[in-house]
């Protein structure tokens, strides 16, 4: 441990590098909700402040588990099929097989952490490079989804509370009239966890570590191979918990959804300041991201904007974070 400590950065200097960036990211965040609360009076209305925090809670949660991955200078283009098939598997389990709904969500947590272990393993073992390693898994989490599936959606009609795990709201219950959806909570609350683990943990510091100079944490006697594999599986477990997010959302389980979600997810990431050359990343600057990326679909789309200039409005955002991280590394 203390050899670490002399070839790391501390906790305190990475969190500090990406100060500027986040700060960024959330002014940014509030001049595209000033532009478009003038631009359009649908905009600044309460129904749809909640239609953006329900859009975003799904995103933000696969994120935050890719949040770990990128500061390890990793990548992972599969948590949006992992999320499917995680799914898939809490559709099987609940509908097909009648168990009770907390084995549903379990097994759902658990096929997406599975999916991220085997990431790890082929990875930080077989020596795979990420891209390739998470692109063949992207490949046969969809796969799987399809087959289990039989190529059709799995419903939950049977357990109508089982929609309630997002779609209900909790505080509503409490306080008429605010009735805010329990995905949001869940969201920041995937976010505590998130950022407690990263701050706070052995695995935080060590995520860090890899990701700032993971030759000179091996030569520290961390078994990195072993480490790495668990910041994929941790990823993939947020990628489990998306999928019975999205699930309880849509009341089914959908085997041909989960494509391009793992872009805005990594979109999300690098605009809220994570560094794709590894080494730094805050979880509050992942949640500021997806807040930008789903503020801007749904104010492009309030403008009657079409789609694929959303996409290159995001695309264009994305890249204009990466070259100011850029500028920021140079400059240091």
């Amino acid at each position: 441990m203390a050899t670490i400590k002399t070839t790391v950065p501390t906790r305190q200097a990475v969190f500090g590098r990406g100060a500027a960036q986040k700060l960024l990211a959330f002014a940014g965040l509030i001049a595209i909700f000033i532009v478009f609360s003038l631009a359009s009076p649908n905009f600044f209305t309460f129904e749809n402040i909640i239609g953006i925090l329900l859009a975003t809670a799904v995103n933000g949660v696969l994120a935050l588990g890719v949040t770990f991955i990128i500061i390890t200078a990793g990548i992972d283009l599969s948590v949006g099929t992992v999320m499917t098939l995680s799914a898939v598997m809490t559709g099987v389990f609940v509908t097909f097989w009648g168990l009770p709904i907390p084995i549903g969500v379990l097994a759902g947590l658990l096929t997406g952490t599975a999916a991220g272990f085997v990431n790890g393993l082929v990875i930080s073992r077989m020596r795979v490079p990420p891209f390739i390693a998470t692109l063949g898994m992207m490949m046969i989490a969809r796969g799987l989804s399809l087959v289990i599936s039989g190529v059709k959606p799995i419903y939950f009609n049977d357990t109508p509370i089982f929609r309630q795990i997002t779609m209900g709201s909790a505080i509503g219950a409490v306080i008429p009239g605010f009735d805010i959806p329990n995905a949001v909570f869940i969201l920041f609350g995937a976010a505590l966890v998130a950022a407690f683990i990263l701050a706070k943990t052995v695995l935080g510091r060590y995520t860090v570590a890899i990701g700032s100079n993971e030759e000179a944490t091996r030569l520290s006697g961390v078994n990195v191979a072993n480490w790495k594999t668990a910041i994929y599986a941790l990823g993939g477990a947020f990628s489990g918990l998306g999928g019975v997010m999205i699930a309880s959302r849509l009341n089914s389980a959908q085997p041909a959804l989960g494509a391009g979600y793992e872009l805005d997810a990594i979109a999300a990431v690098v605009i809220g300041g994570t560094s794709l050359s590894g080494g730094e990343g805050t979880i509050l600057g992942t949640i500021i991201g997806a807040f930008i990326i789903s503020t801007l679909t749904n104010g492009l789309r309030i403008l009657s904007v079409p789609q694929e200039w959303q996409m290159v409005v995001t695309g264009s955002i994305v890249i204009l974070a990466v070259y100011l991280d850029i500028i920021r590394r140079r400059q240091k």
